[in-house]
Order: structure tokens, then sequence, then C-alpha cells
């Protein structure tokens, strides 16, 4: 049978409330362990020192977000679903969900630089409803990506693919920042929906960047017990620069 690829898939019906349910109504330790990652990577930046920053493929999850908000003027959360668009929307002009603020207050700890309140911190984010192949090559200063290479398809070739995109989507020297589910598996989330996964470990990740970064550094988490057996072994963690031309 032929690995389910991105385009196979209608992520406009992605079940956000399911997997904000199983994953973000609480602060994880898995999510504290991003976190603190994610926050010794955005400490080596000044205060809106970045013009422009990315998360690649945002989906519903709003701690990269906050991350990026200590070193960003702009941060552009750009999502292919519509539901997922529609979540961050209603987010940003309604109000973040309270579930949020544990995860704030964590990342204010371990970074100072960030605004003080939750909706300070989301005030430079931009949702941006499109395609991340769409996006032009050099844009950025800075780009996150999290659970979303190995989670859009099963073909390892369209997983490197996406991977390099991300890579080329800051300007040469650009920052960026990434987490992967390690070893996923097709997944369910919710009573009965599935979606495609690509198993990749830290070997893999590394493989795949290396020829466009320099100064990457690949490192893993054990699984979290206390989220859903997903059928993964933990998370990868990385950190890199592109290239220069």
């Amino acid at each position: 049978m032929a690995p389910t690829r991105n385009d196979d898939v209608d992520w406009d019906s992605w079940p956000v409330q399911d997997y904000l349910g199983e994953n973000y109504r609480e602060l994880h330790p898995s999510d504290a362990a991003v976190i603190a990652h994610h926050c010794a990577f955005y400490r080596q930046f000044a205060p809106a020192s970045a013009a422009r920053s990315l998360e690649f493929g945002a989906g519903p999850n709003l701690y990269p977000l906050i991350l990026a908000a200590a070193a960003s003027r702009r941060i552009d959360a750009v999502e292919a679903s519509a539901a997922g668009v529609a979540y961050l929307t209603r987010q940003l002009e309604q109000g973040p969900d309270e579930s949020w603020l544990p995860f704030h207050a964590l990342c204010r700890r371990l970074n100072p630089d960030l605004p003080p309140t939750l909706v300070e911190a989301l005030a430079g984010v931009r949702v941006v409803h499109g395609d991340i192949r769409a996006l032009p090559p050099g844009t950025y200063d800075i780009a996150s990506m999290n659970f979303v290479a190995e989670g859009v398809t099963e073909d390892f070739t369209e997983f490197t693919d996406f991977c390099h995109r991300f890579v080329r989507s800051v300007a040469p020297g650009g920052h960026l920042v990434a987490a992967f589910m390690e070893n996923m598996p097709t997944y369910r989330i919710g009573p009965a929906s599935r979606w495609p996964g690509c198993p990749v470990n830290p070997a893999v990740v590394t493989e795949v960047f290396a020829p466009l970064t320099e100064h990457l550094t690949v490192t893993r988490i054990d699984a979290d017990p206390t989220l859903p057996d997903y059928g993964d072994s933990g998370m990868v963690l990385l950190t890199a620069a592109r290239r220069g031309a």
C-alpha cells in the first residue's frame, strides 16, 4: 500500500478540541522539557531583535508562539487547516483559553524577557492561512517547527522536503528550533480520526538537517506517561542555523 501523503488528508477536519484535550489542557512534563529547551534557544537573542519569526505549521499549540515573543517583533503562525486557523484566530481576537496561562508562566519564568501577560505575549502574532510549502525562501530571521513534518505524511521523502523547506524559510544564517515526535506511527486523535505519521529518531533528524545547517544540535527526551500513548518513544529536539549562501 502506498504511503499516505500530505495532500491525501483533509486537514480542515483536524480535530482541534480532541487534540487540545489530549495534549494541552494541562502542562505535561514533556511540554515543560520542550519549553526549557526552546527557552534556552531564545535566550541567545536580545528582546525584539528578530523582525520576523515563523511558526511553521502552527496548529492550535500556543506555547511556541509565546516562546517566540521574547525575541520577535512579529510572528507569522502559518497554518493550512481551517480548523486550526479558526482556533488561533479566536485565541487572538477573543482572548486565550485559561489553560494556556501555566504555559506562559513557565515560559516567562525561564525567559524573563517575555511580556508579562499572555495577551501581550501573543500581541505580535499574525495568523496566516496557507500552505507552508508556498512560503518564499529566506523570509524569516527565526523559524520554529513543532510536531509538524513527522505528523503530516507517511512518506520519508516528503518528510525530508518539509524539513528542508523549514530550513530555507529563514535567511542564510537564520536560526531554527524544532521538536519532533520520536518514532511516531500513524496515530489516532479522539474516538475515531486517524492521521499520518513518519517515524523518525535523532539519527534520522540529524541526517536530514546536516546538509543545510550549521551549529546543529539534536537531543531527545523519553516518552511522557502522562500523555496518550500514540505509539511514539519520546521527542527529538533540534537547534541549528541555516548555512550561509
